[in-house]
């Protein structure tokens, strides 16, 4: 049987070695944790993006914007469900770093387009009918705690209003999506509000649509209907290009960079950093603890049930550290989504993630067990008693 409360008393015996290194883990978890999910998220949009969905935007740059008269054009060609307009608004509430998405669309469209939106509270209708109107996620809703009803005074950073207001819209539904190809951090509204005050002559800003996203007829071949929809507007007057909406999607992850790389390199380089400074701890504790392996051999205990003695500390020093690692990064969710949740949206930190940083937690602890447990296991009783420490 392994001399379970000898390994207790010798992980204590250095309380605060055995606290820094319980730190140390639970720091290089907390990070794996924390980081794996900003991978996870960028391949989501990708992964779940609809097939029966199209993007259309400018040929020369996503900032660019397309002539509004496009629409009813791309709606004329075989294949062709609808056509629903979505702009970037690029507004902020009160404050520049009270900083989220809002899309001017058709309302009218928006859920048929859309139907991973799931709407909470509120109504289609509602939305429709309510010019101001506008549809926002449960993610503001936590932010924030705006209900139906509520005014939100948006300020126009890219679209201001020439009187110095804020654009005034009024919640009329609450959203929930399931897939991370819509945000639940973003407020949609008609886009026709903003374009009748630009005619008006009551607000700036760019004049036309960023980009339009058709629905496809049910067996349409999205093939033919990309190559006729950048074949209508070849001779402009802006050239457009057409793409699936997973491959419109990787556009952003691009943008980012290679996050992949980046989080992968970091997590590669915090685990071999751990797992040696976590190795040399238990192979000092080895050390340390040789003669009372011999003690342990020469009442009768095997070399094996020496060796779980050491194996015992290394397997508490991963998983409580990794523990701990997994629990700071839960605590901490909260405000990490408030910094990350605009560029990386749907970032969380999931089962997944957390299994991850716990299970190479573990694995430290095994590996660092092991080296002291295998040397102490191969002394022999009398060079244990006689050892130096």
């Amino acid at each position: 049987m392994i001399p379970l409360r000898l390994a207790r008393r010798n992980l204590f015996r250095h309380r605060l070695r055995t606290l820094l290194t319980l730190g140390s883990v639970a720091t290089a978890v907390f990070l794996i944790t924390v980081l794996r999910p900003l991978v996870s998220t960028l391949d989501a949009g990708v992964r779940q993006a609809a097939s029966n969905r199209l993007i259309v935007q400018s040929a020369v740059s996503l900032f660019v914007s397309l002539p509004r008269s496009y629409q009813e054009k791309i709606r004329a060609v075989d294949g062709v469900e609808e056509v629903l307009k979505f702009n970037w608004f690029g507004g902020y509430y009160q404050d520049p770093k009270n900083f989220f998405g809002q899309f001017g669309v058709d309302a009218e469209n928006l859920l048929a387009t859309y139907p991973e939106i799931e709407l909470l509270s509120g109504s289609e209708e509602e939305f429709i009918a309510n010019r101001r109107g506008c549809l926002i996620g449960d993610g503001l809703v936590r932010r924030y705690g705006w209900q139906v009803g509520d005014a939100v005074p948006i300020i126009g950073a890219l679209y201001p209003r020439l009187d110095g207001e804020p654009w005034d819209f009024q919640v009329a539904g609450i959203y929930h999506s399931a897939t991370s190809n819509v945000d639940n951090g973003t407020l949609f509204f008609h886009y026709e509000y903003v374009q009748e005050a630009q005619d008006a002559g009551a607000a700036g800003g760019p004049e036309g649509v960023g980009v339009f996203t058709l629905r496809l007829a049910p067996g349409a071949d999205e093939m033919a209907v990309m190559a006729d929809v950048d074949g209508l507007f070849e001779n402009g007057p802006q050239r457009v290009q057409t793409n699936r909406e997973a491959e419109f999607q990787a556009q952003f992850v691009s943008m980012v960079g290679n996050v992949p790389f980046f989080v992968n390199s970091i997590g590669g380089g915090v685990f071999l950093a751990i797992l040696l400074a976590v190795l040399n701890t238990m192979l000092l504790a080895g050390r340390e603890q040789t003669r009372d392996a011999g003690v342990l051999k020469a009442l009768g205990f095997t070399a094996r049930e020496v060796a779980g003695m050491l194996l015992t500390q290394g397997l508490f020093l991963g998983l409580v550290g990794g523990a701990m690692g997994v629990g700071l990064a839960l605590v901490a969710e909260p405000a990490l989504l408030s910094v990350l949740g605009n560029m990386f949206p749907g970032y969380g930190i999931t089962l997944m993630a957390a299994s991850f940083g716990l299970s190479l937690a573990l694995l430290v602890g095994v590996v660092s067990g092991l080296a002291p447990a295998y040397l102490v296991s191969r002394t022999s009783c009398v060079e244990s008693l006689r050892a130096e420490i």
